[in-house]
């Protein structure tokens, strides 16, 4: 048994898979084409690339319908059902709330009450016109902005692990900057994979982590404030935003879920610390098998609750 291990940059991340199995030339072929396929999701989905198929539909969409390539619709149109299924805890319209928070390219400020008013004006999928016999995609009004920030990682995840399993890789893991994670099968003589949701980086020195999740063929994400944030009154703000009031993510500090698709684990933790511990039960009814959990801080300590 070998173990071969590569990482690539993209995504703003660092991706990284693991691969055991015996054949290393095989496992290191099947890990490039893995990383290579993220690399050209991520020309296709960036927010931020100019050519991608994202920034095009942002640039014409509010004129005209624009076409789009089936994978890249059919991902919209996913998105699409995740705001229904969350009561629109998730949006991928999410982006002019973003950028009155500061947090689009930069660490965040707090922004005038007009600036969120505005910002909550252009945002919401009622906004967004999804034309699945044309593959097309139409916005409402100008200033709508589509950001796929909170799914395209699940998502290059979830294609770079079917490509694993097509080259017949048993045993792999494979995250996208810690924060989502797929497992195919185990590691050698162990069960499953473990993994570790860690306390805030303050607490990191003195706190073991929340809990250990083990996972064999299924995936887990984590949404955390502390991925960007700014102090504001004495409060982190972190750069989750509700899009349903324009304001960062309440109560919770932290949400992670599991289950077998890497693209609903990325959305769906996402709408879960935005709706914190009273999103539990209803985001864990979402799909057959989904556990979540929900860490809120109380007198300078943080307390993890999980779903039945």
């Amino acid at each position: 048994m070998t173990t071969v291990t590569l990482a690539r940059n993209a995504m703003a991340t660092r991706f990284e898979v693991v691969l055991h199995g015996r054949d290393a030339v095989a496992l290191r072929a099947a890990g490039e084409e893995a990383l290579t396929e993220i690399e050209q999701l991520e020309n296709r989905l960036s927010l931020f690339r100019p050519h991608s198929e994202i920034a095009h539909v942002n640039a014409r969409a509010a004129r005209e319908p624009v076409r789009i390539t089936p994978e890249v619709f059919g991902l919209l149109d996913r998105a699409r059902r995740l705001h229904a299924e969350t009561e629109g805890a998730f949006d991928i319209t999410i982006a002019p709330l973003m950028r009155a928070w500061g947090f689009q390219q930069g660490t965040g400020r707090t922004p005038p009450p007009e600036a969120v008013e505005a910002g909550r004006a252009l945002t919401g999928m009622h906004l967004v016109q999804l034309d699945g016999s044309e593959f097309t995609v139409r916005f409402e009004k100008p200033g709508v902005m589509i950001d796929l920030g909170a799914i395209g990682k699940g998502h290059a995840v979830e294609k770079a692990a079917e490509l694993l399993r097509e080259a017949g890789v048993e045993s792999a893991l494979l995250h996208g900057g810690t924060s989502t994670i797929y497992a195919i099968g185990h590691p050698p003589d162990q069960p499953a994979w473990e993994i570790a949701i860690e306390t805030p980086p303050a607490m990191r020195q003195t706190h073991a982590p929340l809990g250990r999740i083990p996972l064999c063929d299924t995936a887990l994400s984590v949404s955390a404030v502390w991925g960007k944030f700014f102090e504001w009154e004495g409060k982190m703000v972190g750069h989750v935003i509700d899009p349903r009031t324009g304001q960062p993510a309440g109560s919770a500090v932290l949400a992670a879920v599991q289950c077998s698709s890497a693209t609903d684990t990325d959305a769906l933790s996402t709408a879960l610390l935005v709706r914190g511990a009273e999103g539990l039960e209803p985001i864990s009814k979402l799909r057959p098998g989904l556990r979540g959990w929900v860490a809120e801080l109380h007198g300078g300590e943080v307390a993890l609750q999980s779903s039945s």
